[in-house]
């Protein structure tokens, strides 16, 4: 493998590995918002321990979704430097405005809420989470804006060989970017939903395992209360079915809202990037069916022995025109037409190095776009399904006590993280053989693109590479560890690992139980039960 594949690797492993991470702090932390708000509304004890726990697993994911994320802009410098000159310009406003908003106002607000409890007045004590949440949503608004300005360039003018920017306006309000900041969010909610689901699900299970919570002749829940077991009282059944049946509104809603921005997001790519569309339904040939299963060798540049098993006539084109009868330009239409505008060949300048002259490949990786499209929308629609489901099942109280349903539960969890990856990997690999795309028939600057080939940095041999990509693989497989273990430790807790003054039988530090309902004690081995 040489330089450029590895770095593709690299960046695609600790991109997608970082945008796990993305979704659930974006979306729980909305939810975690949410709930305080309905405390401080309402006063019901149960909307506190639900903002206790969800909001310690909240800060779990916080703190490593910082860490992997400082290597994303580190690099761009390390692997990247020649498409880091090209589109250095652009990028350096909304980047900023991101690292002042992730570093600073994030981090500065979620620190007084972390640090903040019984010590702020209520009110400001609220309003620095819903800060802090504001600001790590605004935070991937501004990311989305780079990564929205490669899909479709606008506002700048080509001075010297690189694109300068002339309009701030028209790069901030990129059509493209409004309408991926409306996709993720709304694919953040569903995860945060899912989350939720899979979690309490699992609560309310152990609940019947014990033999807490019983039913009646009915199927509906007899709350109990362990006189053994911390914590587990009635209003720990509140507070999981309550949070089970949120999730459960908040992924279907999400969804729903996915579906609305994912159309738009397909009308505008089948504009500005109709290779990539074409790819994502292997349609070889000009058309309007829509491909739900194609089989062949989608690997092959001519599609030539690519067959359509199952179809659905018009919907292409509904999908990109909102019609059913425009055809749609396939694979074999469009490559000519790239090959006219772009060349056949990578041009002969040393920034290609030894690339230079190679064929170019206008179809993007055909399998990784045709089922990472159908992925995206198939992980997306069995977690709103199974959030319908677990509404009916949990209508009487609570749930069965099957152990393979809890763990099919627990498993749903990753639906929407799957949706979301391979959204994310389509987006980008359906780019592809460019970093920055042109956008010829739209109103992006046509003369505005970057070869994929040109982008990686000259001066990295593809052993540096290997040794980097090995590295940061490594300590992003450590970081997952930790990751899985503190939620799994403080998930099997339950509310009691958030709140340790509800189990009396604990002491703190200084010999006396922690019976109030503030922090301010807790078990020795957690360095935030002092202030969380």
């Amino acid at each position: 493998m040489e330089a450029l594949e590895i770095a593709r690797w690299q960046f695609g492993i600790v991109t997608v590995y970082h945008f796990l991470m993305v979704p659930l702090t974006i979306g729980l932390g909305t939810l975690v918002a949410i709930l305080q708000t309905r405390w401080l509304q309402t006063g019901k004890e149960e909307y506190l321990r639900m903002t206790k726990f969800w909001g310690k697993l909240f800060l779990i994911n916080f703190i490593m979704g910082v860490a992997t994320g400082i290597v994303q802009e580190f690099q761009f410098g390390m692997a990247w430097s020649q498409y880091s000159r090209f589109v250095g310009d652009v990028f350096g406003a909304p980047l900023a405005m991101e690292a002042l908003l992730a570093f600073f106002v994030e981090s500065t607000f979620l620190g007084l809420w972390i640090f903040g409890w019984k010590k702020l007045p209520p009110r400001i004590h609220l309003a620095c989470l819903w800060i802090a949440v504001a600001g790590s949503i605004v935070s991937a608004y501004f990311i989305l804006v780079a990564n929205s300005w490669m899909q479709h360039p606008v506002g700048v003018e080509m001075i010297d060989g690189y694109p300068q920017m002339v309009d701030a306006w028209a790069v901030f309000t990129n059509n493209t970017a409004i309408v991926a900041f409306f996709h993720t969010i709304t694919g953040a909610l569903a995860v945060a939903g899912g989350f939720l689901l899979g979690i309490s699900w699992y609560q309310l299970w152990r609940r019947r395992k014990d033999g807490i919570d019983t039913v009646d002749a009915t199927g509906r829940v007899v709350v109990g209360e362990s006189a053994t077991i911390a914590g587990r009282d009635k209003k720990d059944h509140a507070v999981w079915i309550k949070s089970l049946r949120i999730g459960a509104v908040v992924a279907m809603i999400a969804f729903s809202g996915s579906a609305v921005s994912g159309d738009l997001s397909g009308k505008l790519m089948f504009e500005q990037q109709p290779m990539k569309m074409a790819a994502a339904e292997a349609a070889c040939h000009d058309g309007t069916s829509f491909s739900v299963l194609s089989i062949g060798d989608v690997g092959s540049r001519d599609c030539s022995d690519v067959v359509a098993v199952m179809e659905l006539p018009g919907l292409l084109s509904f999908l990109a025109h909102n019609d059913f009868t425009t055809e749609i330009k396939g694979v074999n239409t469009l490559v000519p037409e790239y090959q006219a505008k772009f060349g056949t060949h990578l041009p002969d300048n040393p920034i290609y190095g030894d690339r230079a002259g190679q064929e170019i490949n206008y179809v993007p990786i055909m399998p990784v776009t045709y089922w990472g499209f159908r992925m995206m929308i198939g992980f997306g629609g069995l977690a709103a399904a199974a959030a319908a489901v677990a509404l009916w099942v949990t209508r009487k109280g609570t749930v069965p006590r099957s152990k393979p349903l809890m763990r099919l539960a627990l498993i749903g969890i990753l639906a929407p993280f799957g949706a979301n990856a391979a959204g994310w990997i389509f987006t980008e690999m359906g780019r592809q053989p460019f970093v920055v795309a042109p956008n010829p028939s739209m109103s992006g600057v046509d003369q505005v693109f970057m070869f994929t080939a040109a982008a990686v940095s000259p001066g990295v041999s593809a052993g540096e590479m290997i040794f980097s990509l090995v590295s940061l693989t490594s300590v992003y497989a450590v970081l997952l560890v930790v990751e899985v273990v503190l939620l799994t430790k403080y998930i099997r807790g339950g509310v009691v690992s958030a709140m340790p003054e509800l189990d009396s039988t604990r002491q703190d530090s200084g010999g006396k139980n922690d019976g109030g309902s503030a922090p301010g004690g807790g078990p020795d081995d957690d360095v935030l039960a002092f202030a969380y």
